[in-house]
């Protein structure tokens, strides 16, 4: 979200029907929240809407958009990718080519030996489950993926809602792999793993150097970005 901090103008935070078959709202005195873009923020599903207003409950006398990573994620969907869906798909697409979980260190390295325990089951689960093998090669020149493979995973990402689009954005941005947010968005594992696996490499550089607060910051966020995608996915699905 790109908006600062503001005074806090409301009381009360509830949640309401949308109207048959609408879905939610979220209400501040009685009256809908509405997007940066001035959209009805109409959210699918109680639970999703309980949460949002959640955010909006727990704020003291400032409002601080970034502390509020559900409604952050909702007026994304809203503003951003249910207007712009298609580029948001190319964009995912594009991290099909070029998969972190394809690129490994020397194999007999101790790192390799941790990306292939780590690594190697999300591969094969976008394999079996999406009918998409990726190629696996040491170091950092580009290896070419199967065209079925990549068109398999564009499927993937078209069969998303724009708010399961949104948070599969998120997702695989943080990581740097669309295996991972795609693994993220099916359940086959939770925001932790997905961590694990996006920052298998930071990870091990900092055991071997040591960290530094750049370093920190930057893990922090991705961590938070993760838990958020998660959170949200998990909300849409009930």
């Amino acid at each position: 979200m790109s908006r600062g901090r503001f005074k806090r103008f409301y009381k009360t935070v509830a949640v309401a029907s949308a109207g048959p078959a609408a879905g939610f709202s979220v209400t501040l005195d009685g009256r809908r929240i509405k997007t940066p873009a001035k959209a009805e923020m109409i959210l699918p599903g109680c639970g999703l809407a309980e949460a949002v207003a959640a955010e909006w409950d727990e704020q003291g006398e400032e409002v601080d958009p970034a502390a509020m990573p559900l409604t952050g994620l909702a007026w994304t969907a809203l503003d951003l990718v249910r207007p712009g869906r298609a580029r948001v798909i190319e964009e995912l697409a594009a991290y099909a080519a070029h998969d972190q979980l394809c690129y490994r260190a020397e194999a007999t390295s101790e790192l390799a030996a941790r990306q292939q325990e780590l690594w190697q089951p999300l591969l094969d689960w976008a394999a079996r489950t999406l009918a998409a093998p990726l190629k696996v090669t040491a170091g950092v020149v580009s290896v070419a993926q199967p065209a079925a493979s990549l068109s398999a995973l564009r499927s993937a990402v078209e069969s998303r809602d724009d708010f399961e689009l949104t948070a599969l954005s998120g997702a695989a941005s943080a990581a740097g792999s669309l295996v991972i947010g795609l693994a993220l968005s099916a359940r086959q594992i939770d925001a932790e793993a997905a961590f694990a696996a996006a920052q298998l490499d930071e990870g091990y550089q900092i055991e071997k150097w040591g960290d530094d607060p750049e370093a920190l910051r930057r893990r922090g966020a991705i961590k938070n970005d993760l838990d958020a995608a998660a959170r949200f996915l998990n909300l849409l699905k009930g």
